[in-house]
């Protein structure tokens, strides 16, 4: 099981763009191989136009299609460069830059965005309410209009990395007499302002990824919004759409891996009938990892990510969360012998995230977190298939007219 094919390396359009080739093999050579601190090679990768390099020039990007990121990263880890800070900073790197470059304005797209890339500032997304459920159009914290800017009360809760973060994405309601989805407003949150507290959330393997924060008095300025006052929602769609796109393309790679080591320790104790079952579920969901992993890989040259990006995240979490089971299974399968509790901290070779047993527990939030299944496939069946929508009764109802 462990004699698998590399994956593939052509993966866009960079052929078709010799001058981007020859800008990215120039760069690796000089930087190959950093050691320790990142900061730097990554300022000098953005400078060089290959951060992102769909942006426009002097923002990271060489103005050429997205597609061509995908070629550009392998040939930097073809030099030891690590592509990206995505892994370290996800929020900022897959959903922050998109938006400030898409809506900020000049100064904050100077301030920001190079320092999002190399990791500097670290982001977090403040959508999510206790109130409001799936619901992200009925948030219910407030901004308030004060001289040079407003005064935003209320609580946002799940929020990623808020416990490390420089900078939060803020959706609030600056008009409560409006209908739910045309009151909000978009801010750029410093999140050491007074104001701002963080308390961390404790998930059901022991780790605290998540946390909610209290808003109390918390003065943001005017320059920090995004988009016009009352705009926050298509700000936010774009926003989510990008958070789809990152956290579905983040699985594009050798997903099922651990499946491997795992089946190969566990066979011993398999007699042959067993064995031949146990080898077509791992090559069935290899197969289907693999299948998801080029198709993110093609939808990676799309210019503007739209509801399509639904799908990856919708298809791709679901696959992780069977992965992860079929893994638990196998693990606990060669920890028959040895004493209870072994499989819990146990992590078998080539593995990601900790034990089997954590990878477990965790995956069962991945059809949770950046928009439900529920919530992806409502999307999917309206806005790509073009199903008729569900019925929504409060749309164009003031919101502070909506029973709560």
């Amino acid at each position: 099981m462990t004699d698998v094919p590399p994956a593939t390396t052509s993966r866009g359009p960079l052929a078709e763009r010799p001058d981007v080739l020859e800008r990215a093999h120039a760069f690796g050579a000089a930087c190959a191989h950093p050691a320790g601190d990142l900061v730097g090679p990554r300022a000098a990768q953005f400078d060089a136009g290959l951060a992102w390099v769909h942006f426009p020039e002097g923002r990271g990007g060489l103005g050429v299609p997205r597609g061509v990121q995908a070629d550009v990263d392998g040939v930097l880890e073809s030099y030891g460069i690590p592509a990206s800070s995505l892994g370290d900073n996800p929020i900022g790197v897959g959903m922050a830059a998109p938006t400030v470059l898409a809506y900020g304005s000049e100064e904050l797209v100077d301030r920001h965005l190079k320092r999002i890339f190399t990791g500097e500032d670290i982001w977090c997304q403040l959508f999510s309410e206790p109130s409001s459920g799936s619901d992200v159009a009925g948030v219910g914290t407030r901004a308030t209009r004060t001289e040079g800017g407003w005064i935003v009360n209320g609580q946002k809760v799940w929020t990623s990395f808020a416990h490390l973060a420089a900078f939060g994405l803020l959706l609030a309601r600056t008009d409560p007499h409006q209908p739910k989805h045309r009151g909000l407003s978009y801010f750029v949150l410093d999140m050491s302002a007074p104001g701002v507290e963080v308390r961390p959330l404790f998930q059901i393997n022991g780790d605290s990824q998540f946390n909610e924060v209290f808003l109390t008095d918390v003065f943001v300025p005017d320059d920090a919004i995004l988009g016009a006052e009352g705009g926050g929602w298509a700000v936010a769609t774009a926003t989510l759409m990008n958070e789809r796109v990152a956290l579905g393309g983040g699985g594009a790679r050798r997903m099922a891996e651990p499946l491997l080591s795992a089946f190969d320790t566990a066979a011993e104790s398999f007699d042959p009938i067993e064995r031949a079952v146990c080898q077509d579920r791992v090559a069935r969901l290899w197969i289907e990892s693999e299948a998801f992993m080029l198709t993110m890989q093609r939808a990676a040259a799309s210019e503007r990510p739209g509801p399509e990006g639904s799908i990856g995240k919708l298809w791709g979490t679901e696959i992780l969360q069977r992965i992860a089971a079929l893994e638990l299974e196998l693990t606990s399968r060669w920890c028959v012998r040895i004493p209870e509790g072994y499989a819990m901290t146990r992590s078998s070779p080539g593995n990601y995230g900790g034990s089997p047993a954590k990878r477990y527990l965790r995956s069962r939030g991945f059809t949770i977190e950046g928009g439900t299944s529920e919530i992806l496939r409502n999307i999917v069946g309206e806005r790509v298939l073009g199903l008729p929508p569900d019925q929504r009764v409060d749309k164009n109802v003031p919101w502070n007219e909506i029973p709560r």
